[in-house]
């Protein structure tokens, strides 16, 4: 990605000097991630960014209700959604999880891990994207393996230390975007540490070792590919994800309904 056009997708030089270790790291992989999409699918959409009301004017009578319910300018959702359903009509950028799990497959990676690197950056794709990894793993915690959720949360910390003896390099992109002096914040390193020593360590080792990180726009995956890999692994709920009263249901709702009012 051209460093003027990531410099410009965040507001300029200043806004990125302005932001934190993770929060800039994050917004390189969204900016990737987007531009991705613009190549091989049509972008989708969970906020209405530049297609917002006027502004409210004070002190007079409204003659329009505030949003509250379906948004028309967004793809309706079923009554019970599915996982599926969310790559279709809520994430945006979707060919970086999709690639990055094709990857994982090919290098023959149990299905679970496949499935962590499908589901890494989830948060990014529909909800938040600073902090994603800890976002992304309560957002799956309750229909997924509980190594699975761990492993998202901690690719996050573990993706800027390299780890040669089982083949991840610290990220080019990272050095030529924030430079060589670039540290994280310190709650990273630790729990990168603690990562580190843990017995699914190299779970979560895995989802950085199959992050693609230089994105192939030869490459077009679908989430069909993976309906199999879903089906045996994500436990989805009867209600659908966002009724079914778990513990981030408030989460798949957020994003069912980005624009409500309250």
């Amino acid at each position: 990605m051209d460093r003027r056009k990531f410099l410009a997708s965040i507001g300029g030089a200043s806004a990125l000097a302005a932001m934190s270790a993770s929060e800039k790291a994050d917004a390189l992989e969204q900016a990737m991630g987007q531009e991705l999409d613009t190549i091989i699918v049509k972008s989708k959409v969970c906020t209405t960014y530049g297609v917002e009301s006027k502004p409210i004017v004070r002190g007079i009578k409204r003659d329009k209700l505030f949003m509250m319910g379906h948004d028309p300018r967004l793809a309706r959702m079923s009554d019970k959604p599915t996982l599926i359903e969310f790559y279709k009509k809520r994430f945006g950028s979707v060919q970086h999880m999709l690639q990055s799990a094709r990857l994982a497959k090919l290098n023959g990676l149990p299905e679970k891990i496949v499935l962590a690197c499908l589901l890494h950056d989830i948060s990014v794709g529909g909800l938040i994207r600073m902090d994603h990894g800890y976002w992304g793993s309560q957002l799956v915690a309750p229909y997924v393996d509980e190594e699975v959720s761990w492993a998202i949360k901690y690719h996050q910390s573990l993706r800027f230390y390299a780890d040669e003896d089982v083949g991840y390099s610290y990220p080019k992109a990272y050095i030529r975007y924030f430079g060589e002096d670039f540290k994280p914040e310190p709650y990273v390193a630790k729990d990168a540490e603690y990562a580190r020593n843990h017995k699914w360590y190299m779970s979560a080792r895995q989802i950085t070792i199959n992050d693609v990180y230089s994105f192939d726009p030869n490459v077009s995956v679908e989430i069909e590919d993976f309906e199999d890999i879903i089906g045996r692994h994500f436990k989805q709920p009867k209600e659908g994800l966002g009724y079914d009263d778990s513990p981030s249901a408030h989460m798949w709702r957020t994003m069912i309904f980005p624009n409500n009012f309250l």
